[in-house]
């Protein structure tokens, strides 16, 4: 599979470029990668790359973006950050990776048991981390259920799984509300904001409509 050029890149929609990142999970899933030559991709890209999209995700070892989405060199631009929340730098740069470099979709990627979501919800506090996990602490507020004190804490799996999805909705609330350039390209159709959870446990990425 050859690298994104200027001409592949234009005629991706955003519709078929989450169609690329669906496809390109199930081949991960079932362990069918496509056949890349990574040496001709990094030829390839040297003087210029055509990425057709933006991928927001936890910095957690067991979601590399690129391989979950079975993705190669110049495919997608990759930000990580514990937590994948949104701040301004992260908003800077996916408004390069749009609106300039011209990607098509933005992915806010979550996952299941997540390290800084369980700190968030323990309300954990150690050194510069506790500013990070605070930026995560919303989520965990419009996360109703359970109601019990006792059950909204790190060793409740479906509490700390439905915080991260909340999350995801409020990393996108947050892209919409602070980012003008990206919601007028969304607006225009040139762009699509979408979420989704990876589960650990099977490599599957279900996208939320």
């Amino acid at each position: 599979m050859k690298t994104h050029t200027k001409e592949t890149q234009q005629s991706m929609t955003p519709e078929k470029s989450l169609q690329f990142l669906k496809e390109g999970n199930i081949r991960f899933q079932n362990n069918l990668k496509a056949n890349r030559n990574f040496i001709e991709q990094v030829n390839a890209t040297s003087s210029g790359q055509f990425p057709f999209a933006t991928v927001l995700s936890c910095i957690d070892s067991r979601v590399p973006a690129e391989l979950v989405f079975d993705q190669g060199i110049g495919d997608i631009f990759s930000i990580r950050i514990a937590g994948n929340f949104i701040n301004e730098d992260i908003l800077g740069s996916m408004e390069f990776a749009c609106k300039i470099a011209g990607t098509k979709l933005i992915v806010v990627l979550g996952h299941t048991s997540c390290g800084a979501i369980k700190g968030a919800c323990d309300d954990a506090k150690l050194g510069n981390l506790t500013k990070l996990i605070a930026k995560i602490t919303p989520a965990v507020a419009m996360t109703e259920e359970p109601s019990d004190p006792e059950k909204r804490n790190s060793s409740n799996t479906e509490f700390v799984d439905q915080v991260s999805k909340n999350n995801v909705f409020l990393a996108i609330e947050n892209i919409r509300k602070n980012s003008p350039v990206l919601v007028e390209m969304e607006e225009q159709g040139a762009i699509q904001i979408v979420g989704g959870i990876y589960d650990l446990s099977d490599g599957s990425v279900t996208f939320f409509d």
